[in-house]
């Protein structure tokens, strides 16, 4: 068994000293192949040597060939190029004269704008070629002046090329120097920048602003809110021709164009409305013109002032934003806009400060209001439309125009109350006590001044007022406080005027009707109203309407307190056990009774006025009261001494105060007509107090004594 592993072993190294042997002889093959190799690689590097040595010549005249090539390219590519921009300006040019053609004969509006649109798209690459070629002509022809001078001193080429290049030279050079100056100021460009300025202003003039003067302003002010000028089409053509004659020099060309343009459509939108009343404007002119033609004019103004600001030039600027608006200088298109209103607000604001400025007459007031609360309504509006520096002077001449309404409104407010104030001693009271027309007019005044549409634009007029005075950090009072002690001021110098005036009439009676007439009016009239919601319904009845009540007592007192002493039961005591001088004194009562009755009537009929329907009623039903129950009492009691025909019944001397105080009977002379009374007293005939008193002097004077 161990002999068998002995064997084995031996075999496998037998085996191992086979391969060793075979592999040292592959080793030394290889070695030689090896050594052989390297032999011939040292011949190939000394042929390469040998090869780099005889190529390095040609290689530098390569590289010298390829820079001179490079230097040579980069001054004739330019050139080519500006030659090829010189025949595509020659070819637009050639297009530009067809297309000037075209557009002068075409009728069609439509057609007419695209071809328009076309030619301004033509001008804008033929002023691009033009400057293409001021731009690069320079440069180009300096570099080619190099190229030149290099290989006239290196003669790194031949002469005849070199004879070609310097003549190309000379050729460029001159046409760059004749042409570029003729393309830009004197070619096709030029008359084609004319013809677009030509076109600029008569689209201009085809725009116009549509329904002003067609219906009424203040329904279009209402309505409109600045439409839309123009077509997308014609805009958009404007704007191009804008920005083609702003890129060639022409700006202020353009400014010029749609400046003086617009601002006649704008005038002439405006001219339909028939402001002749513009015309007049200085503050004289203004005070001889008549009240209804200033007031009118005064409506005029507010309507067409709301109408240019909302319409006209909300339209015109937003048509300078889109024509102009993308001119290089940013705000350009904003200070056109404000040249173009800038004269025709001149007229307005002229006006308006004539108005101002005229005589400050107490009806002119309300027109001020209006003018001041258009304002008011405007003003943000109106700042937002006139913005930035541009429009600052126009917005500091609205905000002048407003402080002048501002102070001319106060001043007619408080110089009312001073010609009030001042009226007390210049004209004598109404001689038979009614309503002076200085308190009618008053009243209505101020009531019409409470009114809603007065009313705010005043209190804002107080309150701006005060503000001015007292300062901006000052706490003002609130406007109906203002307001309210404003009207109480005129109202107290209206009730000092009445005083006044009630104490100069020699009638003792009269003073009473006097106040009790106008105070009732003023309470009446302000009851339920705008002025007597503001004063208060427990200052009107404090200040007027238990001084009426008052003066009315007092005036009853007066005038029919002696008619009703007459009748008295004393007077009669002495005359108890006497009777026949007890008849005579009754009758004589009786006589002295309607002497004075019919005197109390002609005072009533001729100098005494109660106007009012309801306080005459009022006052004749407290009349009948205190005087037919005592004269009804002296009849029962006396009636023995007194014949029938020698006394009216009590209802007929009802019926005959009724017409005392029947004011709506006045004939013209301020006597009482004659009335039908049959209807009230059956059995009589017509009766008057006049008539029936006058029969009744009769009936006594033919009676027998008894």
């Amino acid at each position: 068994m161990a002999a068998n592993q002995e064997d084995s072993t031996l075999v496998k190294l037998e085996l191992a000293c086979s391969d060793l042997r075979t592999l040292i002889q592959s080793s030394v093959k290889m070695e030689k192949s090896l050594e052989e190799m390297e032999s011939k690689f040292d011949f190939i590097d000394e042929s390469l040597s040998t090869a780099a040595k005889r190529v390095a010549p040609l290689q530098s005249l390569a590289m010298a060939a390829k820079a001179l090539e490079t230097r040579i390219n980069r001054a004739v590519s330019p050139a080519l190029a500006l030659l090829h921009t010189f025949k595509l300006s020659e070819s637009l040019q050639n297009k530009l004269a067809e297309l000037s053609n075209n557009l002068s004969v075409e009728e069609n509006a439509r057609k007419r704008l695209k071809k328009l649109l076309k030619y301004v798209e033509c001008v804008d690459q033929l002023n691009s070629a033009i400057n293409l070629i001021n731009q690069d002509g320079e440069p180009v022809i300096q570099k080619l002046q190099e190229v030149v001078e290099f290989l006239s001193r290196t003669k790194s080429t031949d002469q005849y090329r070199t004879q070609r290049l310097k003549e190309t030279l000379i050729t460029l050079r001159a046409l760059y120097e004749s042409e570029v100056d003729a393309m830009r100021f004197d070619g096709p460009l030029d008359q084609a920048l004319l013809n677009l300025q030509d076109e600029f202003k008569i689209m201009l003039q085809q725009i116009k602003h549509q329904n002003i003067g067609g219906q009424q302003a203040d329904d279009e002010a209402d309505k409109t809110m600045g439409s839309d000028l123009g077509t997308e089409t014609e805009v958009q053509i404007l704007r191009q021709i804008a920005e083609t004659l702003a890129a060639n020099d022409c700006l202020d060309i353009c400014i010029d164009i749609f400046v003086k343009v617009r601002y006649r459509r704008a005038a002439k939108a405006l001219m339909r409305l028939n402001p002749d009343y513009l015309r007049t404007y200085t503050p004289e002119e203004i005070d001889e013109m008549e009240w209804e033609s200033l007031e009118m004019a005064i409506s005029l103004w507010i309507q067409h002032f709301e109408l240019a600001v909302r319409t006209v030039f909300v339209s015109e600027k937003k048509l300078c934003r889109q024509v102009l608006g993308g001119l290089p200088e940013e705000l350009v298109w904003l200070e056109c806009f404000v040249k173009i209103a800038d004269k025709i607000m001149a007229v307005f604001f002229r006006f308006g400060e004539g108005v101002a400025r005229s005589n400050k007459e107490p009806q002119k007031l309300f027109k001020l209001l209006e003018m001041f609360d258009s304002l008011e309504k405007l003003k943000l509006e109106f700042s937002e439309i006139f913005e930035g520096e541009s429009g600052a002077d126009i917005c500091i001449r609205f905000r002048e125009l407003e402080k002048l309404l501002v102070h001319a409104s106060s001043k007619v407010f408080w110089e009312f109350g001073l010609q009030i104030e001042g009226n007390s001693d210049g004209y004598p009271p109404p001689q038979d006590g009614s309503i002076p027309k200085l308190v009618r007019y008053a009243i209505n005044y101020l009531k019409c001044l409470t009114a809603e549409a007065y009313s705010e634009p005043m209190a804002k007029v107080f309150q701006t007022e005060q503000a001015w005075k007292a300062g901006i950090l000052s706490k003002p009072e609130t406007d109906e406080n203002l307001l309210k002690d404003a009207i109480s001021n005129i109202m107290e110098a209206l009730q000092r005027n009445v005083e006044s005036k009630s104490s100069h009439y020699k009638d003792k009676i009269l003073p009473h009707i006097f106040i009790m007439n106008t105070y009732w009016y003023i309470y009446m009239r302000s009851r339920n109203t705008e002025l007597g919601n503001l004063l208060g319904e427990q200052y009107m009845k404090k200040k007027y309407k238990t001084v009426a009540e008052e003066s009315a007592y007092m005036y009853q007192r007066k005038a029919w307190g002696p008619l009703v002493r007459l009748l008295e039961k004393e007077d009669l005591k002495e005359q108890d056990n006497d009777n026949r001088g007890t008849k005579a004194f009754v009758r004589g009562k009786m006589e002295a009774f309607f002497n004075l009755f019919d005197e109390i009537s002609q005072r009533h009929r001729g100098g005494y006025s109660i106007p009012d329907a309801d306080l005459r009623a009022q006052l004749r039903e407290a009349t009948v009261k205190i005087v037919v129950p005592v004269y009804t009492e002296f009849l029962n009691k006396h009636s023995a001494f007194l014949s029938v025909k020698s006394y009216v019944s009590p209802e007929l001397l009802q019926g005959l105060l009724g017409q005392v105080f029947n004011g709506a009977d006045r004939t013209g002379n301020g006597r009482l007509k004659r009335r039908d009374s049959k209807d009230k007293y059956p059995g009589r005939n017509s009766v008057s107090v006049e008539g029936e008193v006058r029969n009744l002097r009769r009936s006594r004077s033919n009676s027998i004594d008894v």
